[in-house]
């Protein structure tokens, strides 16, 4: 259509950035682009725009690597060497009118989609942590945009865990994630059902979403030891009590960072306790509106927690914690009849099994914390 003069470049851009936006939110991939033609000319073109100095067109630039990043599945270092930078420097404006701010969202977004892509520390860091120091002090930014920084970010401690100091103890990540989950769950009309919400309403509740994802990357990346660790378990449990029928998608997105949370060896039993997410689970699971997708979570949850606690009994220095750890746990499952809801799964395990492939055990001690 562009070459036959059907369609501008400019307009086509325009509707490429639009369909990259909305699949990169709604989180559908297609592989539709990988060995097209427009993805070889598009290169072409990141590297013709590249080489260009006074004549450079940075708006151009930047459409074009925001592009070619929302409908490609891999990038090779050269590409991912220019395309990095060159969003970087778009999403450092830090004028704070609309206009400026859409355009930073959307470079931060595109910057989020790399997701493990491997790239140098030079090409990144400096500049990230400038943003999103900024935005802590400042900010200015959308929830999204802030939410995408951090995606970003995070995703890079699965090739290069040299990182985790920075994010967990320069930046605070659970600090500022517990507080953007609280601000939010208490922006977001639980009583009402997705499609009765207006458009801001839905923004808050994928910023929620989004924030849940990015949690769970920390837990499943993260190995660095941090008392931020139960700030954060806290406000997931927060939004797991607050959510109800009409948000199942969000309550699936908080069982995922809390089950990681208690296989990522460095998290203490402690800190779920802490947190909540242990009520927070038990809770849920004794719902009469439970299906059988949450009911496996829940299950994999108290699973890991048991063979959590046989793994820091074998740890002696930490044999007093251990016990008060396992009274404790065993005191609140004992209060809230768990043992009860353990057996009322009985007659439905082998479809569950079937279904999930969850292998449990039909021994009630498996489950419980026995002194």
């Amino acid at each position: 259509m562009i070459e036959e003069e059907k369609m501008t470049m400019e307009n086509a851009i325009l509707l490429m950035k639009h369909i990259g936006y909305l699949k990169t939110l709604k989180n559908v991939r297609s592989n539709g682009f990988y060995n097209s033609e427009l993805k070889r000319r598009f290169e072409r073109m990141i590297f013709e725009e590249e080489k260009k100095k006074e004549e450079k067109n940075e708006k151009l630039f930047v459409d074009l690597c925001e592009c070619y990043i929302f409908l490609s599945c891999s990038f090779t270092p050269e590409l991912l060497s220019i395309c990095v930078p060159c969003l970087l420097k778009a999403a450092l404006h830090k004028e704070e009118n609309e206009e400026v701010q859409t355009e930073v969202e959307m470079a931060l977004l595109t910057l989020s989609e790399m997701g493990y892509g491997e790239m140098k520390q030079e090409l990144y860091l400096k500049e990230i942590t400038e943003i999103i120091k900024h935005q802590q002090k400042h900010r200015n930014l959308t929830k999204l945009a802030y939410q995408f920084a951090w995606s970003f970010l995070n995703y890079r401690l699965f090739v290069d865990n040299s990182l985790e100091d920075t994010i967990v103890n320069e930046l605070h990540f659970g600090r500022e994630a517990a507080r953007e989950l609280e601000e939010l769950t208490r922006n977001v009309n639980w009583k009402k059902k997705k499609e009765e919400m207006s458009k801001e309403e839905r923004k808050e509740e994928l910023s929620l979403m989004r924030w849940l994802q990015t949690s769970n990357v920390y837990f499943s990346g993260c190995q660095l030891q941090n008392e931020e660790f139960a700030e954060i378990l806290s406000s997931i449990s927060y939004v797991f009590r607050a959510s109800n029928d009409n948000h199942r998608e969000i309550d699936l997105w908080c069982t995922y960072p809390l089950i990681n949370a208690v296989e990522n060896r460095v998290v203490k039993v402690y800190d779920l306790m802490k947190g909540g997410a242990v009520k927070a689970v038990l809770e849920r699971i004794q719902r009469q509106t439970l299906n059988e997708g949450m009911a496996n979570e829940c299950l994999q949850f108290f699973k890991n927690v048991s063979n959590r606690l046989e793994e820091e009994e074998k740890d002696e220095k930490e044999e007093e914690e251990r016990k008060a750890t396992k009274m404790e746990t065993f005191k609140k499952l004992e209060e809230e009849g768990y043992e009860d809801t353990i057996i009322s799964f009985h007659e439905t395990l082998k479809i569950l099994n079937r279904r999930y492939y969850l292998g449990l055990s039909l021994k009630i001690s498996d489950y419980f914390v026995n002194i």
